[in-house]
């Protein structure tokens, strides 16, 4: 076991003997700081009201100190509550990372491996998947498809074992990004479209076009904004929509440009990627995990298989996956 798990968890051990305080006492409280809303709580948590409130009190009980301020309106964590929530999350982590730790150790791959991915990866993906499955059948694969920001709030939270997406535009301290390839924003049109002649498009020429764009939040669109941010630009964007399937039929059936990665038009027929000719057009595709944590059996395999990916190695510089 990893040193710092072993430590983690005798501590976690040592406060149950001491207190009698349990792990899932401080899983309740730590969705009661989240929410701030014991009915909102127990639901998230599968448990009835009155047990969760149950249970915040006895914690309390032990502890000798209110860690919440209750009124018949709004909930509040006390100064108590406030120093215990990074003891407490510091605990679950290492009592959750244990149990991993060991049931990898005793079944090998079994269990769930959950996955985050941004729509740009899904046909990138598939193939993975798919091999995957059958080499692990008794592996449950858990496929999120959010924006960036829900991605890497569900990995810090521990929702997620990995993360595949861009690499975002500000680098996340608590997240490790290892990239898998490069890749370029690019305008993506059906293959009768005038731009599909072009072996690559400026960003004024796009101005000429009707757009039908991603919506802000996801990956592509952010950078896209960012690169078009401070320029004396004037796009048509007639249509925005957050899921790309509908994008790509779109464009199937007009002249609209839509602007995405390179790689989300892999395995689309009738759709063709002209790259964007400007300064620091790069998306590197990565793998997205938590620093310090420790990682399933299963999500090392998936991780390996992606590396191997004939989707990936057909079309993209393959960089080093596992450093």
């Amino acid at each position: 076991m990893h040193p710092n798990l072993a430590i983690g968890y005798f501590y976690s051990r040592q406060l149950q003997q001491r207190n009698n305080m349990e792990i899932r006492q401080l899983k309740y409280f730590l969705k009661v700081a989240e929410t701030l809303n014991f009915s909102e709580a127990s639901r998230k948590l599968y448990i009835t009201q009155s047990t969760l409130s149950q249970q915040i009190s006895h914690l309390e009980q032990e502890i000798g100190l209110p860690l919440f301020e209750r009124n018949s309106h709004e909930v509040y964590l006390t100064e108590a509550g406030k120093e215990l929530r990074p003891y407490a999350q510091n605990a679950v982590n290492s009592a959750e990372a244990c149990v991993d730790h060991m049931n990898d150790l005793k079944e090998m791959l079994t269990g769930e491996l959950n996955i985050g991915v941004t729509f740009s990866f899904s046909n990138i993906m598939s193939e993975t998947l798919i091999a995957f499955l059958h080499a692990y059948p008794h592996v449950k694969l858990n496929i999120q498809y959010r924006t960036m920001q829900e991605l890497m709030d569900g990995l810090k939270k521990r929702e997620l074992d990995l993360v595949l997406a861009f690499k975002p535009l500000k680098n996340e301290k608590a997240v490790d990004s290892r990239a898998i390839f490069s890749n370029r924003l690019a305008a993506i049109v059906n293959v009768n479209h005038p731009l599909a002649r072009l072996s690559s498009v400026k960003l004024s020429d796009l101005e000429r076009y009707d757009l039908i764009l991603p919506c802000k939040g996801l990956q592509a669109r952010n950078a896209f904004d960012h690169m078009v941010e401070g320029k004396d630009l004037n796009y048509k964007i007639m249509v925005e929509v957050n899921n790309v399937n509908i994008i790509f039929d779109l464009l199937s059936r007009s002249n609209l440009v839509t602007i995405l990665s390179e790689s989300t038009t892999i395995l689309q027929n009738g759709m063709k990627a002209i790259p964007i000719d400007a300064a620091d057009n790069e998306m590197d595709g990565c793998i997205h995990i938590l620093k310090d944590a420790y990682m399933k059996n299963s999500a090392q395999e998936f991780i390996s298989m992606l590396s191997q990916n004939t989707s990936i190695l057909a079309n993209f510089a393959l960089k080093d996956i596992l450093r």
